[in-house]
């Protein structure tokens, strides 16, 4: 379906990748992977025919459809949901705005025998037929469904887009291009905007009415359940594993092991060479033998290693000045789009030094209460905020705000002032854009990348009241540490929009959650808010709200330590439990394979040719042996599965 050909892309002096080649059919679903900046978003862009390759080729059917979903896009705010969304069906409203001026022809028009009138009729037939065909005005039947399956209800399907947050807004844009059915999808961090709920039934949809997919992510279960082939870039090209993400992080371990004994056993050969070389050189007796040597030495292709993201990105918010004992103070605070209330009697006091953290749906009010906050936007009840506070404000849109024509070392240029000016290098430096990657542009960075430079310039002034809306989107594993490790050493007040639960987990000893136009507050930690709920993630949690009483502190304090306790102590018992049963699993996939090979060496002992067949007769009763061994082994560890899930009470 789309083939590619010696790929080449490059933006400075070392190429992106080089000479990719691969071919994308009608029903793989392929996970990009790779470390930020790799090229991963850079691929996608040129399988969508947005970008160009330095050079080779990319070839698509002139018949294949393609929808993209970029990390950041330009997004309409002057429809109503319904309306925007109705605009993947551009082709549908056409043929019926055709049809109805067909048909308004056809009613004021009364020469009916004449040849004129008669091809006016066939006209209309066949764009009837066709619309027919196409589907007729099913559309907004299916048009609602998907946007119901992706978050929304009923009663938002008139409100103004303008209305809703930045999240919600891409949701449109992804029901817009799932709604087109194209023959390929390309989907670039699509789980970003999505709660749990969104996520399993875009996997759905993916694994019942997607044809080919291409799709870069950093949700690892939603990968898992989505492909059935991972392609990483690395070290500038890629490496083409036909199974899925969990099994290529297992070949992949194995793959770089044999690359490292590989690189040994090169590396061993070169110097014995090298030895041989020096020891011999000057003796003419010798000569033939070191010059074979030498053109050995210099034929040999040195044996690359799979790269590893090991460099480390060192983060420090600069000193603040002292804010007033209470940042932040909400008195009865209600916000209203229209006739929607998005939240109301919203009462809250943010002491300094707290770290808290809004949780909650997508569109429940955490993004608009930031706005208030911020005084973007009207409210009314009174929200003040306290004393000298200086806030630093990290959006979900931040990337977006980045002038794409400047350079890295420009765009940080730009807004530094004093001392900061000569310590740029040194700034970019700790957050992995050292030396010439500093001179490249901002549209051709990644939504990784461009998230790591939108927090730079969060760095360039002291605040004292950091907001961070979905601060980790985009961001790796190491990169969410480094920033979680910044926080906590952050001396002032903070307040994160997050779903992300390790996130949050030892930053935040408040957690305020969002829903049916409320805001609850739960004093303790992320876990202490999950064990209120008697849930595991922060989506389930908001799926089912309840009160918890406000306890003091120190008793908060003690029952997170305890809930925390108790959640890993769950999560060990359960990771026994998966072991027990892929122990029990393997077993019979063992004994299922020796019992088809026994019956194989009957037929064949059966056979008159066979019957003094030494080979044979040893094979078969060593078999016999290892399938008694592998029954034995089954009983002991299915006692073993079932005591344990008795201990576990399932």
């Amino acid at each position: 379906m789309i083939s590619v050909d010696h790929l080449k892309v490059e933006f400075g002096v070392k190429p992106l990748f080089d000479d990719v080649s691969f071919v994308a059919g009608d029903h793989d679903r392929i996970a990009l992977v790779g470390k930020n900046g790799a090229g991963k978003s850079t691929l996608l862009k040129i399988l969508c025919g947005k970008q160009q390759p330095t050079s080779g080729d990319v070839s698509v059917p002139n018949d294949t459809s393609i929808g993209y979903l970029p990390q950041v896009m330009k997004l309409s705010d002057d429809t109503t949901v319904r309306e925007e969304t109705r605009k993947a069906f551009s082709n549908h409203t056409d043929i019926k705005s055709h049809l109805e001026s067909l048909q308004e022809e056809m009613s004021t028009r009364t020469d009916y025998e004449s040849q004129d009138y008669l091809d006016l009729v066939d006209r209309f037939t066949q764009a009837h037929d066709r619309f027919m065909m196409m589907g007729g005005d099913n559309y907004e039947a299916e048009m609602e469904r998907t946007l119901i399956g992706l978050g929304f209800e009923q009663r938002d399907m008139e409100r103004p887009t303008k209305e809703f947050s930045g999240g919600w807004r891409m949701r449109i844009e992804l029901a817009k291009i799932l709604l087109r059915h194209p023959d390929v999808l390309l989907l670039d961090e699509p789980t970003n905007h999505l709660d749990i709920e969104s996520i399993q039934w875009l996997e759905r949809f993916l694994a019942q009415s997607a044809k080919a997919v291409v799709l870069v992510s950093h949700d690892r279960a939603f990968i898992n359940h989505v492909t059935n082939r991972t392609i990483e870039i690395t070290c500038g090209h890629i490496e083409d594993y036909k199974v899925n993400y969990d099994h290529y992080v297992e070949l992949r371990k194995e793959r770089r092991e044999q690359q490292i004994r590989a690189y040994e056993n090169q590396q061993k050969e070169i110097a014995d060479i090298k030895a041989f070389v020096d020891r011999f050189r000057y003796q003419a007796t010798k000569a033939v033998q070191v010059q074979q040597r030498i053109r050995q030495l210099e034929k040999i292709v040195p044996v690359e290693i799979d790269e590893m993201d090991n460099k480390v990105m060192h983060l420090k918010f600069p000193p603040c000045l002292r804010s007033g004992d209470f940042p932040v103070i909400c008195d009865d605070v209600r916000k209203d789009y229209g006739h929607h209330t998005v939240f109301d009697h919203v009462t809250f006091t943010l002491r300094r030094g707290e770290k808290v953290a809004f949780v909650g749906k997508n569109g429940e009010g955490k993004s608009t209460l930031v706005k208030c906050i911020m005084n973007q936007i009207p409210f009314s009840g009174r929200l003040k905020i306290g004393h000298n506070i200086q806030i630093g404000y990290f959006a979900q849109n931040q990337a977006q705000l980045l002038d794409e024509d400047f350079t890295i070392y420009e765009t940080i240029d730009r807004v530094a002032t004093g001392d900061m000016r000569l310590k740029i290098n040194d700034l970019l430096g700790a957050f992995m854009f050292g030396g010439e990657i500093s001179e490249k542009r901002v549209k051709v960075l990644s939504g990784g990348e461009r998230s790591r430079l939108a927090m730079i310039r969060l760095l360039l002034e002291p605040v004292n009241l950091l907001i961070l809306d979905e601060p980790t989107n985009h961001l790796d594993m190491q990169s969410k540490d480094v920033l979680k490790e910044a926080i906590n050493a952050f001396d002032g007040t903070v307040i994160i929009v997050s779903h992300d639960r390790e996130f949050l987990d030892g930053l935040v000893t408040k957690v305020y959650e969002f829903g049916n136009g409320m805001v609850k507050e739960h004093l303790g930690g992320i876990y202490d808010y999950l064990q209120a709920h008697n849930a595991d993630t922060i989506s389930e949690a908001i799926s089912s709200p309840m009160e918890v009483s406000k306890e003091t502190a120190p008793v908060q304090q003690e029952k997170e330590v305890a809930s925390k306790q108790n959640y890993l102590e769950h999560k060990e018992q359960q990771k026994k439990l998966r072991k027990a049963e892929r122990a029990v699993e393997d077993t019979e996939k063992m004994i299922v394979k020796l019992e088809d090979r026994i019956k194989e060496l009957d037929n064949l002992l059966m056979e008159p040719k066979n019957a003094s067949n030494i080979e044979l007769v040893t094979e078969y009763t060593s078999i016999k042996v290892t399938l008694d061994k592998e029954n034995n082994k089954w009983l002991l560890l299915s006692e073993a599965l079932e005591s344990l899930k008795e201990k576990i009470d399932i």
